[in-house]
């Protein structure tokens, strides 16, 4: 009897070596990011070597950014989805382009509507100036990517985009072959921009062209910072910008595995994920992004506070509905019907994101907001229009 009991105990012995031997080799596998794989963003922006900055380039810009004559129906700017007030984004699911009426969360379609919703959240063009950038590499701006399935580079060609996209600013009134020359057209019979291309434009002879229409917006976007959150001034030297608490909830981001992908200084590896994020109930299709695999881009952590709704169908409202989002994809909970388990990236269902540490996680995001960026809005603009739309 003793002898059997011998061997009982020895053999749990060994299973639990063995147990201890698998869980010391998977902590080993587990690779957790550290404050090293983040950034603070730089002072100061690189900008293009075909499109130097300048004040009347950026003036330039700016008159255009918030003029409704670069929309089909001249209803609608740059500035509805992208406002001041909302960190340049809104507050709004997903946007309300052409047809639209108001502003914020007042906006709606007006009488006898037949377009759609924009298809996604309008994302923040606050520190689009530095989308792609790495820790200790050269910033390339020309091959900056864009939009939620990346399909343009630079703000230049981002900048024209939404111009012939339908339910952004086109409309149903204008094939999106002939919308930029058309609007090109409007604006050389407007004198005061006319005065305002030349200016930004000198020496060139016929300086109102689609071309520069880009550059100028672009110029004036990236005007458009916010570089000194308090995690900034902590990445440059500043010890006491973060509280205690603050830290916690910075190691338990970096512990988690929220960092393998909000990664460099803009919080983002850039990169098309597939999350299973639950569609927008504002469009009758699915919405598959470019590849048809359900992945979209990871979006910048910063200035959080001012941009909800988040993810690209805008569903959720706050960042703990968000962190509660990626601790059920690590349980093995999928949101969207239309989306596989196999399809999920391995590094969300590899997350370790407990209930515990979500409060801990939003007030360490919470220092990554900055309230200091030009929120000027012109009084009025060249086109005798509504300034920012209807």
């Amino acid at each position: 009897m003793p002898r059997i009991c011998l061997l009982f105990f020895l053999t749990l012995f060994c299973l639990a070596c063995g147990q201890d031997r698998r869980e010391l080799r998977q902590r080993k596998d587990k690779v957790v990011e550290t404050i090293a794989d983040l950034g603070a963003l730089p002072k100061e922006v690189t900008h293009p070597k075909d499109n130097p900055s300048s004040a009347e380039k950026v003036e330039l810009g700016r008159m255009l950014f918030f003029d409704p004559v670069l929309s089909g129906n001249k209803d609608v700017s740059c500035a509805t989805c992208h406002q001041p007030e909302f960190n340049y984004a809104e507050f709004l699911e997903t946007s309300i382009g052409v047809n639209g009426l108001g502003t914020g969360s007042n906006r709606r379609f007006a009488a006898n509507n037949t377009i759609q919703f924009v298809k996604r959240n309008s994302q923040s063009v606050l520190n689009t100036a530095f989308n792609g950038i790495t820790n200790n590499q050269p910033y390339d701006p020309e091959s900056a990517p864009m939009f939620w399935d990346l399909r343009a580079k630079g703000l230049e060609n981002q900048a024209l985009e939404p111009i012939k996209t339908l339910e952004e600013m086109r409309g149903a009134t204008i094939e999106d072959h002939r919308i930029l020359e058309e609007i090109v057209e409007r604006i050389r019979k407007i004198p005061a921009y006319n005065q305002l291309f030349s200016k930004a434009f000198a020496g060139e002879p016929q300086p109102v062209n689609h071309k520069n229409l880009s550059k100028a917006i672009a110029a004036y976007e990236r005007t458009l910072i916010a570089t000194n959150t308090r995690f900034d001034q902590y990445m440059r030297g500043d010890s006491n910008a973060l509280s205690t608490g603050e830290k916690e909830g910075l190691n338990a981001f970096l512990v988690t595995g929220c960092a393998k992908c909000h990664s460099g200084p803009m919080f983002s590896d850039f990169k098309l994920h597939t999350l299973g994020v639950p569609d927008t109930e504002n469009r009758k299709e699915t919405d598959a992004g470019a590849t048809k695999k359900y992945d979209f881009r990871t979006p910048t952590l910063r200035n959080l506070r001012y941009t909800a709704p988040y993810m690209h169908s805008g569903k959720f409202a706050t960042l703990d509905q968000v962190l509660l989002f990626y601790e059920d994809v690590a349980g093995g909970k999928i949101l969207n019907p239309h989306v596989k388990s196999g399809q999920i990236d391995t590094l969300a269902t590899h997350m370790d994101v407990n209930f515990k540490d979500i409060s801990r996680i939003v007030e360490f995001l919470n220092t990554l907001n900055d309230d200091e960026f030009h929120k000027t809005v012109p009084t009025s603009v060249p086109s005798g229009l509504r300034v920012g739309g209807l």
